[in-house]
């Protein structure tokens, strides 16, 4: 697939952007038949694109073999109904490697997330992520989080790459966002695309949505997919009345919850997954699962927000 129509296809999603949680078995290896089903669940459900072994999927805690699996898994689940973007990551070879693995497998673009630990300056970022897009036809999104922070200038020098096709935010700073899209839009302009990164992005979304940034990863999703359809129709439709209710009656206490433990913007997503009924196992170290308290408390957040459809009907 050429950059033009992933880019296309993204543009204007039908429905959440799914970031399934890698499947593992009772022998903590890679599940693909589970990961199957899990895909195969959030397309059947209304994902406009699947991100395949990205941070939901726990992409740190994979080897190489581990993922391409699961990529292919996704390719062939998906079956060109919806784009597969994989995510890739780690210092320039390693992520050049991944980005190939990823190609290799049918992948039809990449989620480039941050270098592996080093803080380096801009002119070493924009050299790591043209190589990534260099090296293969897969188009490219970035992502800004931790130690990848961009400013306006290097977002335009990245937009002007060819196979750089998006900018996903995972730091939060509008300020910082609506310069970069400012100077995008004046000195690169195009159909670049941005995308709400951030946890449990519906918390932050109507906040986006003032800076044109329609797009955002939905975790919800991968567990409570009824809620993220509809929370992701009234942003849509501009049915605020409905995005308030679902804001204020789940989405903020499942991030107050999400704040009780680290790395529960992983773990606890995996146990809503299990709650649903889809055995996709524990995430692995260094994440942790989250305390029995919290598990129960999220069922209660999500029967809460299975009510508070009803109440919208």
């Amino acid at each position: 697939m050429t950059p033009a129509p992933l880019a296309a296809r993204l543009a204007i999603p039908s429905g959440p952007l799914f970031f399934p949680v890698t499947a593992y078995g009772p022998d903590g290896q890679v599940d693909p038949g589970t990961f199957r089903a899990h895909v195969r669940r959030g397309v059947e459900a209304g994902a406009a694109a699947v991100f395949a072994c990205c941070g939901t999927g726990e992409f740190h805690a994979l080897t190489p073999e581990e993922f391409q699996t699961c990529v292919a898994a996704a390719v062939e689940e998906t079956a060109g109904r919806v784009p597969v973007v994989a995510g890739t990551g780690y210092g320039t070879a390693l992520a050049v490697r991944y980005a190939r693995l990823a190609a290799e497998a049918g992948a039809d673009g990449l989620l480039a997330m941050p270098p592996y630990l080093v803080a380096a300056g801009q002119e070493g970022l924009l050299r790591h992520y043209r190589e990534v897009a260099a090296a293969t036809d897969l188009p490219v999104i970035v992502y800004q989080r931790d130690n990848a922070v961009f400013t306006p200038e290097t977002a335009v020098a990245l937009a002007r790459t060819d196979g750089i096709v998006g900018f996903k935010d995972g730091l939060g700073d509008l300020d910082l966002m609506q310069r970069i899209v400012s100077a995008v839009r004046a000195e690169a302009p195009g159909d670049f695309l941005y995308f709400n990164g951030l946890p449990t992005a519906e918390q932050t979304q109507l906040a986006y949505r003032g800076l044109g940034i329609t797009l955002y990863s939905s975790a919800v999703f991968c567990f409570a997919p009824e809620i993220a359809v509809a929370f992701h129709r009234a942003l849509r439709t501009g049915d605020d009345t409905t995005a308030h209710r679902l804001l204020d009656g789940f989405y903020r206490p499942l991030v107050e919850l999400r704040a009780q433990g680290r790395g529960y913007a992983v773990s606890l997503v995996k146990a809503g997954v299990r709650l649903r009924g889809l055995d996709v196992g524990e995430v692995r170290p260094p994440l942790h699962e989250p305390g029995e308290d919290h598990v129960k408390q999220l069922a209660a957040l999500i029967e809460r927000g299975e009510a508070l459809l009803q109440e919208g009907e």
